[in-house]
């Protein structure tokens, strides 16, 4: 009965009804999406490096190590030598390492300086490997890989020039010694998609006439002359390094650690992006904040909904008690009400979010590198839903209660 006159109340509100269920739903949508945006930069955080054991670098902070060897952000305060880089790669517990030069850049894109293996070796989203859209790897002295963002923004092809600049905001070119574009990266969703990639030696061929951070004036050796030279770099950025044995990581993060011919910093990469996120995880709380009042300003305009809707129903309630209806049923009515609107509610707002993902999932992931997974609802969404529902009955209680002391007499008078 109760069931049947709540339902026939909604219908006969259609408009009303319909608005406040749409503006539950887009703010159950809202909260929901924040917390699978979330969970998903936090996993894109996580994939972007993946099966490296350790990155090594010059002694300084664990996060300042990762941000500015995997994540292009920042620059290292110092350089790992040469020679330390060669003593670590010969060490027993070491399966392979990939050298990084950094500090170069080409129109606001990093230039990043490694060796063939970088291709072979990062791994990214759980081992995935680098792909090529277009053209191969580093063959010549002076080619160029590029990730998918520059050829984009830049407009570049397969065999286009590229001149490096020297430094990261600099007005100095190395113009006497153009790359080639020998390949272009599909999409990763990683700092490699905005990172110009060439050999390390390249990085030493273009600096052959450099000293000091200035070119020498007067000075250019011809490239035919450069191919020939032996072009050992003097000192890398970072290194990514992959271990035989999962067990002997720390102990060779150790190791390096304590390094006696330079001062060195060995990390565990998904050690340093959880306190990367830590960081950041004040932004995360006031988002997730922000998208919860949206809800909260949900409910309050279903209760004030409610609450206008009273003195038009003033006449309905006393007809429901002059036909013996108890006070608890017109209580029950509007508390089930709000109930049935805060569940219709919420659960289109599940369907608006699953929705939402299914269109912008690819269109995210190419614009901003950030995946967003299509999984079925976590017990957590669960609850949610379920909170919003006890909240949308919890509110609706005041103008319940307040319906639920009417008298017959009070609803019976005629206004005029």
């Amino acid at each position: 009965m109760i069931w049947r006159l709540a339902l026939g109340s909604l219908a006969a509100r259609a408009l009303t009804v319909g608005m406040t269920i749409l503006a539950i739903a887009l703010s159950v949508a809202l909260f929901l999406g924040v917390e699978k945006i979330r969970t998903g930069a936090k996993a894109s955080f996580a994939d972007t490096i993946s099966g490296t054991d350790l990155i090594i670098g010059a002694r300084s902070g664990s996060v300042q190590l990762l941000l500015y060897s995997v994540f292009r952000i920042g620059n290292a305060t110092n350089n790992m030598s040469w020679q330390s880089y060669q003593d670590i790669a010969a060490r027993q517990e070491v399966d392979w390492i990939v050298p990084i030069s950094l500090g170069d850049s080409h129109r606001q894109f990093r230039v990043m300086g490694t060796t063939p293996a970088f291709f072979d070796r990062y791994k990214f989203r759980s081992g995935q490997s680098l792909r090529f859209q277009d053209g191969g790897t580093l063959d010549d002295l002076f080619d160029a890989v590029i990730g998918a963002d520059v050829a984009k923004t830049l407009g570049y092809q397969i065999d286009d020039p590229i001149v490096v600049a020297h430094g990261l905001a600099s007005f100095t070119k190395h113009d006497d010694q153009p790359f080639r574009v020998a390949g272009i990266l599909k999409k990763t969703g990683t700092p490699v998609d905005r990172t110009v990639i060439v050999s390390l030696r390249a990085i030493e061929a273009i600096h052959v006439d450099w000293q000091r951070g200035a070119k020498i004036q007067g000075q250019s050796t011809p490239a035919d002359v450069i191919r020939d030279m032996p072009l050992e770099p003097q000192a890398v950025t970072a290194a990514l390094v992959g271990v035989k044995s999962r067990l002997q990581v720390f102990g060779l993060q150790r190791t390096i650690n304590e390094y006696p011919q330079e001062p060195l910093l060995a990390i565990l990469p998904g050690v340093a992006l959880q306190e990367l996120w830590q960081i950041v995880g004040i932004a995360e709380t006031a988002l997730i904040g922000v998208s919860a009042m949206v809800v909260i300003t949900a409910l309050m305009g279903m209760m004030a909904t409610i609450f206008s809707s009273l003195n038009e129903r003033r006449r309905e309630m006393a007809i429901l008690r002059a036909m013996g209806a108890r006070p608890r049923v017109i209580l029950g009515l509007l508390v089930l009400e709000a109930a049935v609107m805060a569940a219709v509610g919420a659960i289109l707002g599940l369907a608006l979010l699953y929705l939402g993902l299914l269109i912008g999932q690819p269109i995210v992931d190419r614009a901003f590198g950030l995946w967003l997974p299509i999984e079925a609802p976590t017990l957590r969404e669960g609850w949610t839903l379920l909170a919003v529902v006890a909240a949308g009955v919890i509110v609706s209680m005041i103008p319940a209660l307040r319906a639920y002391r009417m008298s017959v007499a009070d609803g019976m008078i005629v206004r005029i």
